[in-house]
Parts: C-alpha cells; structure tokens; sequence
C-alpha cells in the first residue's frame, strides 16, 4: 500500500537550489498541526533514485518510485475526523488551488475517477524566486484561503483529508523550484546521494522530523482479534473486566527486509501472559500484529495489564513502544 501523491504540475526530476540572480530558498516550518511520534508520522519521503529503484535522503527504503515529496500520515480516521490543520511551511502567496474533491480512500467501493487529480483537494504557495510549496490530499470544503491571499508561516490553510490518490489521512507536501522538485532534507545534493545536507526546514521542523527507519504507529487494547481496518477506523473495540479476550496489538510502518516486529502482554504481577515475534521479510509500508490471551474462568485479575512492542533492525537499536491498561 503506498499512495501515489503526485502533483498539480506534476515533475520527478531532483534540482539544486536557487541559480544565481534568483531569490533563496525559504526556510520551512512543520507543515501540520501534530506532533510526530505522538499523533502523526512520516510515512514516506522523496525518492532520490534517479533510476527505477526508490531511496530515501538516508539511502532507506521510506519511499517509492517517483514519489515527489513528503507524506506525514495521521494516526486514524478519527483524527482525520477530528480534524487536523495543515499549515502554510513559509511565507507567500496562494498561486493555485483546488476544491470539491471527495474524501475517500481509492480502494473503497465506488472511489471515483481520481485520473489528472491525484493531489485531490490542494493548495499552492508562490515563495519568490521560483519557489513553492504544494499541500495535497485535503479535506472537501476545508480550505480556507483563496488565490491571491498572502499567508504567513504557520497559518491554516485548510485540513487534513482523503481525497485524490491516498488509502490514508495525511499530507503530502511538494517542494519545488523553477518547476522541479526539490527535496527539502537535501536540496543541494545530487540526485541518488545520501544524508541530510543543508535541509530547507527550520531547526524546531528539523527536529521534529528526524528521521526513522520504520515507526511504531498506533498501539492498543481490544477484546478480541483485530483487523487493519479497525485500527484505521479507531474501531478495535473498547476492554472491559468482562471481555472475552485481552489482546495487545501494534501498527507498525516502514517496517523491511529483516526486520522483526516483537509484541509481549504482561499480567498486572509481571508475569507474560502472551508474545509473538513477527519477523519481515519485505518492505511493508504497515504491519499489524497482535497477541492475546483469553479471560480465565476466574475473570480477569484486577490491577494493570502492560505491553511492550519493539521493531528490531539487525545493527540498530530497537524502536520500542511501551503501554498499559487498568483494569
């Protein structure tokens, strides 16, 4: 599953910044109204490879071929129902934007025609100098500039949706100069090379987006097994002392090759109750994995149930989750 988030006036091709006698760059605040690690995530970034493979600006896998920007993804469609605001990354003016495409994922029955549309509902921002900005895949009716406005870093520009070409809530921003895409972790190197150099973010957006080589998404408690569309509904169900079942479950995301997903349920004394390690053995863009126990003829012990997931890459440190529920 990768959403193929292309552009208004769509181009692939990397470019170094401003040629002489052109403005600079401008410097990018964090596009988006959450925090990542705590209710959005990367899940994909430029594609580097100038050939038909895909890489990251770290020489990773968070990618695919052809894609022009950066996508941070929402945690659930009940964020996205919430509603999250998408931020103007710098000063400018709206140059471009579109309206009225319909919220909804392109795998779901009766998804409409998204052909020359793909960026759904979106915004352009003119910088100066021959650069802009593009934020894609917002919500129908949301936007609340219109073109001429001059706006500022920071300012709403509407919010997050699922309209154009995604499966998920999240936004995908494009960074471009003189018409070619620019990648704002390294916009100065060329094309296939690796590692941050002189990114266009500001230090607080830098920071923020560090990078990861996959990512802990969403972790839970339900009463019973669980499916990946009640993870993205934020439908697994709630747990109660009287649940058939008491499952642990995780979503992973940029998960690859040789990694290993681990999921342990520990009882309110410590003792496991339930584990599983999943290894990978490709690149999945998620991965969901749970591990349950069920409810002993003497009921539930009161006190708090506890889990800890891990994804594990051979020659890194492992990221972990750890969560708990009272019971």
């Amino acid at each position: 599953m990768r959403s193929a988030s292309l552009a208004l006036l769509a181009t692939v091709a990397l470019c170094a910044p401003a040629a002489r006698g052109e403005g600079p760059p401008p410097k990018l605040a964090f596009p988006l109204a959450c925090q990542i690690g705590r209710d959005c995530e990367v899940q994909h970034y430029v594609d580097r490879d100038p050939g038909p493979g895909a890489r990251d600006y770290h020489c990773g896998t968070r990618t695919y071929q052809g894609h022009n920007g950066i996508d941070i993804r929402l945690l659930d469609m009940a964020e996205q129902r919430r509603g999250v605001d998408v931020l103007a990354a710098a000063a400018g003016r709206v140059a471009r934007l579109r309206d009225g495409v319909p919220d909804i994922s392109i795998r779901a029955p009766g998804a409409p025609n998204i052909a020359n549309i793909e960026c759904g509902n979106g915004v352009v921002i003119d910088h100066g100098g021959g650069w802009e900005t593009q934020y894609c895949h917002m919500a129908r009716g949301s936007l609340r500039v219109k073109v001429g406005d001059m706006v500022i870093a920071g300012q709403a520009l509407g919010k997050v949706g699922l309209s154009g070409d995604t499966e998920f809530p999240h936004l995908h921003i494009t960074v471009r100069h003189a018409g070619q895409v620019v990648d704002p972790f390294a916009p100065a190197a060329p094309p296939g090379s690796c590692g941050a150099k002189a990114p266009l973010w500001t230090a607080a957006a830098e920071h923020a987006l560090a990078y990861k080589a996959g990512a802990i998404l969403n972790a839970g408690f339900a009463p019973g097994p669980v499916s990946m569309g009640a993870v993205e509904e934020a439908a697994v169900g709630a747990v109660s002392p009287g649940s058939p079942a008491l499952v642990a479950y995780v979503r992973a995301i940029g998960v690859d090759g040789g990694d290993a997903i681990s999921l342990t349920l520990f009882g309110p004394d410590g003792g496991v109750l339930a584990q599983a390690r999943q290894p990978v053995a490709s690149y999945k863009d998620q991965q969901l994995v749970f591990v349950g126990r069920k409810r002993p003829p003497a009921g539930w012990a009161k006190g708090t149930y506890a889990a800890v997931a891990r994804i594990e890459r051979p020659g890194q440190p492992p990221v972990e989750r750890r969560f708990s529920l009272p019971l």
